[in-house]
């Protein structure tokens, strides 16, 4: 993970900065009363800058497509024709053939997993209907009742395809899948035998989507919705947005960091602008909170002021003031700062560089 910014970074960044400059400032003969002034100047200085500030973050995702899953066998037999690697199938198109039968694909989320009849009922009979009614198979009501209307309707589309008109619709007839799918790859190819509940096919939804992960801790910078920026192979860019967020977390795949991670799907704003890239290697930058309008100095300017709480060095005319200021957030290798009379083009001492 490549941060721009998280809580427990910034901690330490502020440890360090706050150790580093508190010896600047005893070398610089300061008084460190929270107001005296000093002629001894820091080695260098930098502008308070106003602006707005963002909470940002860089992580390793994986390009590739959404919803993968298995397509098992709907009946045993000989596999006599199979899609092309990389291909995509609609409804009603053949998905595979078993004994030179068909499957085809319908959509829906529940599976197929019996031979549909007069008088049966389920969700699965509510989604073949609505299949059937999109395909213009009509005359009866969709709705979850397999009626002799229904059956009269599947004739007509067992008819279309040259099929035996039985009215029955099974497993071994169609195959449920939310959306157009695209074949990952093809796990029994013709002249295999097909076992019922036998891989026959890995498919893909036919979007776009990169999979990340982040730390538990750092998730807050991913909601939902949040707006992503992702470096292509190419070397171009396409933005997009955190379409889902895992609700499990796991271990990472690193042994060196146990701490728990969660998976994040982002989805692009315009997915036909992304190419043909598929489990490649990206870059996602994510921008969370924005403060917009407020005052900034470099992490690295804080002093931990002897009383307590933080400060900066003002210089002005040849002399150091130091002046206890307010923190907000921390991004950017920035830290918003209020207080102390601060305003934008005041110098403030930093380290040399």
């Amino acid at each position: 993970m490549r941060r721009g910014r998280a809580a427990a970074a910034a901690v330490v960044v502020l440890a360090v900065a706050a150790g580093s400059l508190a010896l600047t400032r005893l070398g610089s003969g300061e008084e460190g009363d929270g107001g005296a002034r000093n002629t001894g100047l820091p080695p260098a200085t930098a502008p308070v800058e106003r602006g707005d500030l963002r909470d940002s973050a860089q992580a390793d995702g994986t390009l590739g497509y959404d919803r993968e899953r298995k397509v098992n066998a709907g009946a045993a037999g000989t596999m006599t024709w199979t899609p092309r690697t990389g291909s995509t199938v609609r409804r009603n198109e053949r998905l595979y053939e078993v004994d030179g039968r068909p499957v085809r694909l319908m959509y829906g989320s529940g599976p197929m997993y019996r031979t549909l009849k007069p008088g049966d009922k389920g969700r699965d009979v509510e989604q073949l209907e609505r299949n059937l009614a999109e395909l213009g198979y009509t005359g009866f009501t969709p709705d979850d009742e397999y009626t002799e209307l229904t059956a009269a309707a599947v004739k007509r589309w067992q008819k279309s395809h040259d099929a035996k008109r039985t009215g029955k619709v099974g497993p071994q007839d169609v195959a449920f899948a939310a959306g157009k799918v695209r074949i990952k790859s093809v796990e029994a190819g013709a002249g295999e035998q097909a076992q019922p509940g036998a891989p026959v096919l890995v498919t893909t939804g036919s979007e776009r989507v990169v999979t990340f992960r982040l730390d538990v801790a750092e998730s807050q910078l991913a909601k939902a919705g949040t707006k992503v920026t992702v470096d292509l192979p190419d070397g171009t860019t396409a933005p997009g947005k955190v379409s889902a967020v895992g609700r499990t977390a796991e271990p990472g795949d690193d042994p060196q960091d146990d701490s728990p991670k969660v998976t994040l799907t982002v989805s692009f704003d315009k997915p036909d602008d992304v190419g043909g890239f598929d489990q490649s290697p990206v870059t996602v930058s994510l921008t969370g909170e924005t403060r917009k309008d407020v005052l900034t100095v470099p992490v690295n300017a804080l002093l931990a002021l002897p009383g307590g709480g933080f400060g900066l060095q003002v210089v002005r005319g040849g002399t150091v003031r130091e002046v206890k200021v307010e923190l907000g957030m921390f991004a950017e290798g920035r830290v918003e700062v209020s207080g102390g009379g601060l305003r934008e083009g005041t110098k403030v001492g930093v380290p040399k560089i």
